[in-house]
């Protein structure tokens, strides 16, 4: 076989993160390290994190980050890893000269854990820029700012109403989410954001916690399906899921402006310093706003790949010969997906691809 020039491709890993995880070398932890607990927006992590900067990751020859599974942050189309947060690292990883691994973690509570312990060096969520997170995590300048909004579903014979008649029917002052039910996941910023709102209005609004493993799309999915009637979102993100369900309403907003950043290690200051100025040269590059663009402003595009079956967001399928492949894969006895990664690796799925060396097809035999 021959790996050819995809042989950089994380898709491998992504397919087998967790063993990954288990087998990866992790940093050794600092003798001063302690074990001591400090808890802020109900993130719990260590008080005094490892020692291990740039220079270490450099030798290492490895960044490692948390990204989150999202169809605008990280995702999988047609076994193609994709996102504004991705295409980024891509690019910072090959600037740095390293390679990239990334580590999936869906419960927010446990990131800032294992940025400080070691498991990752970088947290490329689209967090918001806190003071209580700033506590417990250095961010990187902003990539962008942007609004929260209140996500809330439009009548249920909306298509037959008049605009006029939809508006008066939706909450557009905040003052009347007093008493409304507000559903946020735990130790998210939302949370903290609906807190000072009530205590703004001196009015309680009814604010549920999910569990960590409800991200924000499924908790807009969830407003659409009318299982919950509000949410709170970044209002990019808001917009893009507005793409896939047109029956929810996303112009209220609930805040100014916030800061979206990632987050490193408060003892890293190389990397942040590196990272920096990274991100600072390329924004200033028209690439970097057509990426944004791409993945926050062009809501077909978006819409077509959220709701494409060759989707990790929506779809259940790797590719179109995932059928060929699951028979391979039951007669050598193999999990198909291990098998589907190989045949990313050798040809992106391309059965026309051809070799420098004269291999040809799907596995370039």
């Amino acid at each position: 076989m021959n790996f050819g020039p995809y042989n950089c491709q994380p898709i491998f890993r992504i397919f087998f993160i967790l063993a990954l995880t288990v087998f990866s070398c992790k940093p050794k932890v600092s003798e001063s390290t302690s074990e001591n607990i400090v808890e802020n927006e109900g993130l719990k992590t260590l008080t005094d994190p490892i020692d291990f900067d740039l220079d270490k990751i450099l030798e290492r020859d490895t960044l490692k980050v948390i990204v989150d599974n999202s169809s605008t942050s990280y995702f999988l189309y047609k076994g193609k890893p994709m996102g504004f947060e991705y295409e980024l690292l891509e690019r910072l990883a090959k600037d740095l000269g390293v390679s990239l691994k990334l580590i999936i973690t869906v419960n927010l509570e446990a990131t800032f854990d294992k940025l400080n312990r070691g498991e990752a060096d970088i947290i490329a969520y689209p967090l918001t820029i806190t003071r209580e997170r700033k506590k417990i995590a250095n961010f990187t300048i902003n990539h962008y700012t942007v609004r929260e909004v209140l996500v809330q579903r439009k009548p249920e014979n909306w298509r037959d109403m008049k605009a006029h008649e939809i508006e008066k029917s939706l909450i557009r002052n905040q003052v009347d989410l007093i008493g409304k039910e507000v559903y946020v996941r735990k130790s998210s910023s939302y949370l903290q954001r609906l807190r000072h709102l009530s205590e703004e209005m001196g009015g309680d609004i009814l604010i549920h916690e999910e569990n960590e493993t409800e991200d924000t799309e499924s908790l807009i999915k969830k407003v659409a399906d009318g299982i919950i009637p509000l949410t709170i979102s970044d209002e990019n993100v808001a917009m893009v899921n507005a793409a896939y369900y047109p029956n929810i309403d996303v112009k209220t907003p609930v805040s100014f402006p916030q800061r979206i950043g990632w987050a490193l290690r408060k003892n890293a200051s190389q990397t942040l310093e590196r990272v920096n100025s990274w991100i600072t040269s390329q924004k200033k590059l028209p690439d970097y706003n057509v990426l944004y663009n791409k993945y926050f402003q062009s809501h077909r595009t978006s819409l077509s790949i959220a709701t494409s079956e060759f989707s990790s967001i929506k779809g259940d399928k790797i590719s179109e010969y995932d059928d060929w492949i699951k028979i391979a894969a039951d007669s050598l006895g193999w999990d198909w997906k291990l098998l589907a990664s190989m045949v990313y690796q050798e040809s992106i799925f391309d059965k026309n691809a051809k070799s420098w060396a004269g291999a040809v097809g799907l596995m370039q035999l």
